[in-house]
């Protein structure tokens, strides 16, 4: 099912809400990945990004639905 969505630009376009959903569920997949390579790094990795264990494990245990503002938008 498609429906028409102002595209901000004085314009209507088609809008897919099946895409949204799949966009989604790939930010999710993605964060999710990215947490787990976070954990993975030992403490000279960490060290050279800035953070330390406790920063880095506390990042990587937060819950899916918490991720950061910026991958909402």
């Amino acid at each position: 099912m498609q429906s028409l969505v102002n595209s901000g630009l004085g314009r209507a376009t088609l809008s897919n809400p099946r895409r949204g959903l799949l966009a989604r569920i790939s930010n999710a997949m993605a964060l999710h990945r990215s947490r787990a390579r976070l954990a993975s790094l030992d403490a000279h990795l960490l060290d050279d990004i800035g953070l330390d264990r406790s920063t880095a494990d506390a990042e990587a245990n937060r819950p899916l639905w918490d991720a950061p503002a910026s991958w909402t938008k």
